[in-house]
């Protein structure tokens, strides 16, 4: 297997060394350039054809978001990692990445511990999201966008077997059909901020269930996506906090560094957060809020598990199913990272996998659908009492 090719792009001297040596350190790994600003990278392209770019977001000449755009340009496909400050300001400029089309960003490692503790986090956590989004371009047979030159044809994945992309068993109600839903729970991780967009417009303002969401992000980053959400789309998001009664339409993100889950009082549900031990190395984790939309919610359910690396959310829909909910996963073609979708596709949990474009309009169908079917259900209970 050829190595990984990798062009670092960021104005600290002494940060960029370091961080380009250790990433030589990985066998599957090699930094074929480095490069202190965007123009300075821009000219080193055709040279050094990488299969993936690190670019820094605040660099001198020209920052990281004007050379992201001039890369896409050229590499519409070719995977870019933003390295961001744990800042506002940093966090404001990765999401600005996100939405002109990064792969997936990256927080610098803060200096406690010294450059020895930075360089763990850069082998422990950096590393693999390099091997894995390398890895789901490979499977989706994209070449390097540095050696194709020229935008093309997206090339689409392999099909599905059948019987793991379109499951037609559903739990069903004691009419045959399934339960009314009166959540939405979502978990994504990497490339999660856009397919969350792509989903988000296709859902009228009157959604009339709430929904809660975990996407893997610090701190404060949380904050700053749901609020982009409010000010895009007519639902309105939130982060998440203690005590909230959950309204339809309305949508809460797990904050950063947080648990959530949904606790039943009464008639009504709340959120909880709680600092309990990352699970599948995150906090917020979506196996811990999906546990307790089960719990909570049991067949009135509707999970969906988009992009995302690793395989948060399954074990949550393992319960999810057992309870009788219905379960969404987006499909291999139009995930950044076919993980955590994949590990539910493949265990057999999902009712459908579909592509990122028809998921929204399938959430809609799905509760609209068993809304109709509630009210029915009602309107006979009635007229039975009545006779």
């Amino acid at each position: 297997m050829p190595k990984i090719r990798i062009l670092m792009v960021d104005d600290a001297a002494v940060f960029r060394r370091a961080v380009a040596e250790e990433l030589s350190n990985d066998p599957d790994l090699e930094v074929v350039g480095t490069a202190a600003n965007g123009r300075i990278a821009l000219a080193k392209m055709p040279q050094v054809c990488p299969d993936i770019v690190i670019l820094d977001v605040e660099m001198p000449e020209m920052d990281g978001l004007t050379t992201l755009k001039e890369l896409r340009k050229t590499y519409p496909r070719l995977p870019i990692i933003m390295f961001s400050a744990l800042t506002e300001r940093g966090a404001e400029a990765t999401l600005d990445a996100l939405a002109l089309g990064a792969t997936d960003y990256f927080t610098k490692p803060v200096n406690e511990g010294g450059l020895d503790a930075s360089l763990k986090i850069v082998r422990e956590q950096l590393v693999p999201e390099i091997k894995a989004l390398c890895a789901s371009a490979l499977a989706r047979g994209i070449e390097s966008g540095a050696k194709r030159q020229e935008p093309g044809p997206a090339t689409q994945a392999s099909p599905l077997k059948q019987e793991v992309a379109d499951r037609p068993w559903l739990r069903p109600s004691l009419d045959g059909r399934p339960s009314p839903v009166r959540i939405l729970a979502i978990g994504t991780s990497t490339g999660g901020p856009n397919a969350l967009a792509e989903v988000f417009r296709r859902l009228p303002g009157d959604f009339p269930v709430p929904i809660v969401i975990v996407q893997h992000m610090p701190p404060m980053f949380t904050r700053l996506l749901a609020e982009r959400m409010s000010t895009e789309f007519p639902i309105r998001a939130q982060e998440g906090s203690p005590g909230t009664i959950l309204e339809p339409g309305h949508a809460w993100i797990a904050p950063g560094d947080y648990h959530m889950i949904v606790v039943r009082d009464g008639a009504k549900a709340r959120l909880m957060l709680h600092q309990d031990p990352p699970e599948n190395s995150c906090r917020p984790a979506a196996d811990v809020l999906l546990r307790s939309v089960a719990k909570s919610f049991g067949s009135n359910s509707l999970t969906v598990i988009l992009t995302g690396m690793g395989q948060d959310g399954l074990r949550g829909c393992e319960a999810i199913r057992q309870a009788g909910g219905q379960i969404l996963a987006q499909d291999e073609a139009t995930s950044v990272v076919w993980g955590m979708p994949g590990y539910v596709a493949r265990a057999g949990l999902a009712d459908r996998v579909l592509p990122l474009s028809l998921i929204g309009d399938e959430i809609v169908r799905r509760v609209a659908g068993s809304s109709i079917r509630s009210e029915e259900s009602r309107g006979q209970g009635s007229g039975a009492r009545g006779q």
